[in-house]
């Protein structure tokens, strides 16, 4: 009895197993957009997706975020087109804004489309 306990407890906690176990079918885990799929750049992203614009504070704010880590991950999204940046200054304060553009847009459309396709899948199997 003991022994099948073991057994059955290695199993569960199995890295591998634990993998198997979870893992969508292939044929409903398609490819996500890398440069999306990052937790601070999914929400810059959908944070600029209903509004406007924001300025690098609010987004600060809004995320939780540090300086460098915001700062960083907003030029990766730059780098890929998704979204924009403004700088100009409000008197003598340096004000820093950034939207999303249309190319962004897009991208999020489909990395959204992309998981209700995985979830639908997992639920209905």
């Amino acid at each position: 009895m003991a022994e099948r306990k073991e057994k059955r407890a290695s199993m569960v906690d199995s890295p591998g197993r634990r993998l198997q176990r979870y893992a969508p079918p292939a044929e409903v885990a398609p490819q996500l957009d890398q440069v999306i799929h990052e937790r601070l750049r999914l929400g810059i992203v959908s944070a600029l997706a209903v509004n406007d614009t924001l300025s690098f504070a609010d987004l600060k704010r809004l995320l939780n975020s540090t300086d460098g880590n915001l700062s960083v991950h907003a030029r990766k999204l730059e780098d890929a087109g998704y979204v924009e940046c403004s700088k100009s200054f409000q008197g003598r304060i340096p004000r820093t804004e950034y939207s999303l553009t249309t190319t962004g847009r897009k991208a999020l459309e489909k990395y959204l489309e992309q998981m209700e396709g995985i979830i639908r899948g997992t639920r209905n199997p």
